[in-house]
């Protein structure tokens, strides 16, 4: 699942997270060995509701920045406001003297945005595809709806980031409200699915500026202190945001039809559009290059752009021929090939250039030290398995128990729900007992359990119970993910911390994008095998065109077809699932084998501190 990832501005001043009882030097080489039990000092908030990474770079910020600091006078709103009670406002967290009502207008955009990107642009499209694929006859190119997104909104939040401190968070914050409003519009109209791909792409870019600045805005005006709870805000609401999508997609698409589903989206955007101006001041953030006279080009120096510019070609060519291959062409077509050569050369220079990046976007070096290296791998193959079964499960409602997408949607909802009560409980819980290793492993068995159990369903499985075995991978994310968010963290040096987020975010971002294509990579090879074993009769090829175009169109079919279909997406789909038992597989011999330090409560540092 797709979530918001968040890279702000990094302070010249720097506290340590980590505090020993003894001395200990950094150590920046990724050396961890260092790190012993107890020895490292929790934050009161951190990890609460994490889902995914939250933005915790910033953890050595003191608490004596000044309010000018972040904020400086903001011309268009009249002047900088100016709280009656500075004090007051210290407490409540805030920066810049900010009202409280104002920020509350701020935070609330910020929070809208976040449930509306979740709900319509990440597990809408896992109960609605079937539906929107069919209307235009290319089931076989499903999983585009998805990976074009993603792959954008992906590798743009970071270029967003560092652009954002030369022409300011806000204007970036509205250019991508309107790109993400207009490029909605662009799906609503979409005549071919090609169009509709290609709007979905342009859409990921919006979404990365709404993202990147809405995370970033909160940390301009949050202390850091109190920044976990706001950041559980954000998490409950793209979690609330991704159960909606997940149970009322199918819905909307029966009742109002897939291209009012995305015309309904526009009016929200607007409205947070409105509040933005009215709200948001304009110079948010340190502005350096502005107060400097330096332009873009000189604040995007040092970002690695020939890196994500890699990155993403790799990405997109690898699945490019994956969708293509034995799907829509054979294996041996020359576009198939050629896509699969240009991404393997792709990756091959990827590697090159960011092992020589001055600030690469994926830090090799971190990739290959122990536990972190472990630890984001087994991020990575997780996501390959939790969206393997995400992305398949509303499918196997549709075609093989015949459900309307509406009903197929309501099933993720118990699933996503799931995942976000226990991404909010193990934030409380590491913040109590400051363990983490026992969190990632009990989530790593649980998704294994629930692609056991899935792929091990029988014909006739009672749909009830076919539902219920959705839910165990869902735990095993909340439980997981939170707990190797901050595990990264509390492994590395401070120095390291803002690299660490971005690429853990990264690699989890890139296992969705990768578990959505290779799924269904496997799910159409295998369904055009099956297909091709169990229909009969004169007119067998054009019934096969038909139902991997449509899924639909199954239930035109007469009785013995219907018989015959059915078993054969059953088939299909049972060995999608039990690809996802070999991801899961990986992610637990990745984490069995890690030693995490255990994290410190706060009453016990200060007492340790009191007695040295």
């Amino acid at each position: 699942m797709f979530s918001p990832h968040m890279n702000g501005h990094q302070p010249s001043e720097r506290t340590s997270l980590l505090r020993s009882s003894s001395s200990r030097s950094s150590d920046r080489t990724g050396n961890e060995s260092a790190i012993e039990e107890d020895d490292i000092q929790a934050v009161e908030s951190v990890g609460v509701g994490a889902l995914e990474p939250t933005h915790l770079p910033e953890l050595g910020k003191r608490r004596s920045y000044s309010h000018s600091h972040w904020l400086a006078p903001d011309e268009d709103a009249g002047g900088t406001e100016e709280p009656e009670n500075i004090n007051e406002f210290q407490e409540d967290g805030l920066l810049g003297g900010v009202s409280r009502t104002r920020f509350r207008l701020i935070f609330g955009g910020i929070l809208l945005g976040y449930f509306q990107i979740a709900m319509f642009d990440s597990t809408l499209m896992a109960s609605s595809h079937p539906v929107i694929t069919s209307y235009f006859n290319a089931s076989n190119s499903a999983s585009w709806l998805s990976t074009a997104f993603l792959l954008t909104s992906t590798s743009l939040q970071p270029l967003f980031g560092r652009v954002s401190d030369t022409t300011g968070r806000r204007s970036l914050y509205l250019f991508g409200l309107v790109f993400l409003a207009a490029t909605t519009a662009w799906c609503a109209l979409a005549q071919s699915i090609g169009s509709f791909i290609a709007a979905r792409a342009f859409c990921g870019l919006g979404a990365a500026g709404v993202l990147a600045m809405g995370g970033i805005m909160t940390n301009d005006l949050v202390r850091i202190e109190v920044r976990g709870t706001y950041q559980a805000y954000i998490n409950l609401f793209y979690g609330g945001g991704s159960a909606a999508g997940a149970a009322f997609g199918g819905f909307l698409c029966d009742r109002i039809g897939w291209r009012m589903t995305f015309a309904i989206q526009i009016p929200v955007l607007l409205v947070i559009f409105v509040n933005a101006i009215f709200t948001t001041p304009a110079l948010l953030g340190p502005n350096l290059a502005k107060r400097s006279g330096k332009g873009i080009m000189d604040a995007l120096k040092g970002f690695d752009l020939a890196g994500s510019v890699f990155l993403t070609g790799s990405v997109a060519f690898l699945i490019l021929g994956l969708n293509l291959g034995g799907n829509v062409f054979p294996w041996e077509h020359p576009l198939v090939i050629t896509s699969l050569l240009i991404a393997a050369v792709a990756g091959a220079i990827l590697v090159r250039v960011e092992i020589k990046a001055s600030k690469p976007v994926m830090p090799m070096t971190m990739l290959s030290s122990k536990p972190r290296g472990h630890l984001i791998f087994n991020n990575f193959f997780a996501q390959l398995g939790i969206n393997t079964i995400i992305f398949n499960a509303p499918l196997y409602f549709q075609a093989v128990k015949l459900e309307s997408p509406s009903m197929s949607g309501f099933r993720l909802a118990g699933p996503s729900v799931a995942l976000t009560i226990c991404g909010v409980s193990a934030g409380f819980t590491m913040t109590a007992t400051g363990r983490m290793k026992e969190l990632i492993v009990i989530g790593s068995l649980c998704m294994l359990l629930g692609a056991v159990c899935l792929s091990a369903m029988w014909d006739n499985v009672p749909t009830w119970l076919a539902t219920i075995f959705l839910g165990p991978a869902s735990i095993g994310q909340g439980l997981s993910f939170p707990a190797t968010s901050l595990a990264v963290l509390a492994t590395s040096t401070q120095e390291d911390q803002a690299a660490m987020t971005s690429t853990l975010t990264l690699w989890r971002s890139l296992g969705t994008v990768m578990g959505v294509a290779c799924s269904s990579l496997i799910l159409q090879n295998a369904l055009t095998a099956y297909l091709n074993k169990l229909v009969t009769g004169t007119d067998k090829d054009e019934i096969i065109l038909r139902v991997r175009k449509s899924v639909r169109a199954i239930l035109d079919l007469d009785t013995q077809h219907q018989t015959q279909v059915i078993d054969a997406y059953s088939h299909s789909l049972k060995v999608t699932f039990i690809s996802a038992i070999a991801m899961f597989v990986i992610v637990n011999a990745l984490v069995f084998t890690v030693k995490l330090p255990r994290l410190r409560r706060k009453q016990q540092t200060e007492s340790n501190d009191q007695n040295s």
